[in-house]
């Protein structure tokens, strides 16, 4: 019997796919369809608004584990907030805390297997970096006014240089937009592809022969270790996400 590796392509597992749709031609092909994307979206809200429900501990005296992971969680945001926007900017707490909390539960529920990690979307994470991009920008103006334009000027720079340098500065600050939400999606799609790869020729091995089976035993402990990093990274980029969202806010504030 010959036998053949067959990989299908790792990228299939980020397609958006149609469930449930609704064709209405009768209003110029309108079209509703609840796909795999929307689908899961809708799971992380859920299950974000089910842990602070689980959690709430305002009727007992001893607290959960459940409430004291989740004041953990606040806790570190919140000093994230204080560290890099600053102690009178706490305001915006709420708003990190939502970010963080949808980034990582979007991140960790695409690690479970045929599940859809909605954060390979360019769609979310672009998405999202773009609102963070304009509500900044709208803050800036809204602090600032027309002085926030100066930010685009570095103190100190001679007359000649000012047009070269306002238009470096000006792309540097337009491509904010998309490169938070890049290194988001770029991160997870990496990650993700390569335990499809890796996981397919495993599957692969272990139905080849017995003595080919404890022989996979060593490459798939390796993978099992790669799956602990990869549940590493989905922490680490919701963190990293948040992090970056403070530090453009304090930019708009702060002007530097």
């Amino acid at each position: 019997m010959n036998n053949t590796f067959f990989i299908s392509s790792p990228l299939e597992q980020f397609e958006v796919t149609s469930f449930v749709g609704l064709n209405a031609p009768i209003l110029g092909q309108f079209n509703l369809s609840l796909t795999n994307l929307g689908l899961y979206s809708l799971i992380v809200v859920f299950l974000v608004l089910s842990l602070h429900i689980v959690a709430n501990n305002s009727h007992k005296l001893i607290p959960s584990k459940w409430s004291i992971s989740l004041e953990s969680a606040y806790a570190s945001v919140h000093a994230m907030v204080r560290d890099q926007i600053g102690a009178a900017n706490e305001i915006y707490t709420p708003f990190i805390y939502s970010l963080f909390m949808f980034v990582i539960i979007a991140n960790l529920n695409g690690n479970i297997p045929y599940g859809f990690t909605v954060t390979t979307s360019v769609i979310v994470s672009i998405g999202l970096s773009v609102v963070i991009f304009l509500g900044v920008t709208i803050l800036g103006l809204q602090t600032h006014g027309l002085h926030f334009f100066s930010f685009f000027i570095p103190s100190g720079t001679p007359l000649a240089l000012v047009p070269l340098l306002v238009l470096i500065e000006l792309i540097s600050y337009m491509a904010r937009a998309v490169s938070l939400g890049v290194r988001l999606f770029a991160n997870m799609v990496a990650g993700h592809t390569l335990l499809k790869i890796l996981s397919t020729f495993l599957a692969q091995l272990f139905t080849t022969s017995v003595l080919v089976f404890f022989v996979t035993l060593i490459p798939f402990a390796i993978f099992v270790a790669l799956i602990g990093l990869e549940l590493a990274v989905s922490v680490i980029q919701a963190y990293v996400f948040c992090i970056l969202t403070c530090s453009y806010i304090k930019d708009a504030k702060e002007l530097h």
